[in-house]
């Protein structure tokens, strides 16, 4: 088997460290071994650090970050329940779909891509539509934009709402508080600033919307993904673990070692990190005469940068020149952005100032080679 060795700057997957993909390569053992039940107790820990967060019901999912999104809201969702979807990108389409799929009342609260929302515009659509879950994602990958989270949980609650927020692209990226926020539900991936493979998926539920899945007059409609039953496979309600699948345990491995390297690094230096960094490519990029894609400086996630593609390019000419010349990925855009931006990404293990000269110098070399489209 060949695998080329790349430089994976788009917006996720990352690579791994070292650590990590030694971790991923230990001989198994099996999935409820001491040793193993002894794992999933520190990925736990590890996460309930990560979301800063005390919430019993704290684990990983055994899927992607697809998996937790549908884990999210398949729990606490019924048919006929009013959901409330914060449409800003991407991933807010997304949940749409599977609210929908679900039997949900749907209402889209939609802003232009590369904006972000309000705490006044969310607040006019509670009053409006009286849902019992209003879904926002964190990092919007999609376009670059990272949402506003302060006041947040206050708000939703303050009109018996719970609030779920996906934050896939910018947990370990950018500061959030699920305890101190108010967040109900909170998940995110492990392959992007945790730099873990992708295949589990952290997630974490408050005690409010634990006493919604609870009172459930219907059980979820699958049963891989029913918290109710996951809570006793990862021992999160104090009594001995049951049996409910078989953990993708090297997957498991990983994890556990990227929630320590975070940990070790520190949430508030890796935060830290990530803003630098990205402040340093942003300027690069607009040295090269890159246009920023999201306007506001606050909103910009740092974790995902995206800058329009310049007037004549094509961004798929940049992007194969890139991976063909230099070994780098850089990505289009996806859903609302596809053909207008490029997106660079900076998580975790790849969040470097010398990862960000060679992106700048490869796409300096693809603006110089890639024939400008006559208009």
């Amino acid at each position: 088997m060949f695998v080329p060795e790349r430089l994976l700057m788009g917006p996720g997957p990352s690579n791994s460290p070292p650590r990590v993909l030694s971790a991923g390569g230990r001989q198994l053992i099996g999935h409820i071994h001491k040793e193993m039940i002894e794992i999933m107790d520190e990925i736990k820990v590890g996460i309930q650090y990560a979301f800063q967060t005390q919430n019993p019901l704290t684990l990983a999912v055994s899927g992607t970050g697809h998996c937790a999104m549908e884990a999210a809201l398949l729990n606490v969702v019924e048919e006929g329940d009013k959901v409330l979807i914060g449409v800003n990108g991407y991933w807010g389409e997304r949940a749409t779909d599977i609210a929908k799929r679900l039997g949900a009342e749907v209402y889209q609260l939609v802003k232009e891509p590369g904006e972000h929302f309000t705490l006044e515009e969310i607040e006019k659509a509670l009053l409006q539509h009286a849902p019992v879950l209003f879904f926002i994602t964190h990092g919007e990958s999609s376009t670059g934009v990272m949402q506003p989270l302060d006041g947040l949980g206050n708000l939703c609650h303050r009109y018996n709402c719970l609030l779920l927020i996906d934050a896939v692209a910018s947990l370990g990226g950018a500061p959030i508080l699920m305890d101190q926020q108010g967040i109900d539900i909170l998940y995110s991936g492990s392959q992007k600033v945790l730099s873990a493979p992708p295949g589990a998926c952290p997630i974490s539920f408050s005690e409010r919307a634990r006493k919604k899945i609870y009172a459930r007059k219907t059980k979820p409609v699958s049963f891989y993904l029913d918290m109710e039953e996951l809570t006793k496979y990862w021992g999160c309600d104090g009594h001995p673990r049951k049996y409910h699948h078989t953990a993708p345990i090297n997957t498991f491995f990983c994890l556990r070692e990227a929630l320590a390297i975070l940990a070790e690094t520190g949430l508030e230096n890796s935060w830290k990190l990530h803003k630098e960094n990205s402040l340093y490519l942003c300027s690069g990029l607009q040295k090269l005469g890159f246009k920023l894609f999201v306007k506001d400086l606050n909103a910009r996630l740092p974790t995902v940068n995206t800058v329009f593609v310049p007037e004549g390019y094509n961004w798929k000419e940049i992007t194969e020149y890139t991976m063909k010349n230099h070994g780098i990925e850089v990505s289009g855009g996806l859903g609302p952005s596809a053909g207008k931006v490029l997106r660079i990404g900076l998580m975790g293990y790849n969040s470097t100032k010398f990862n960000v000269d060679r992106v700048l110098h490869a796409l300096e070399d693809a603006l110089q080679h890639c024939l400008k489209n006559k208009l």
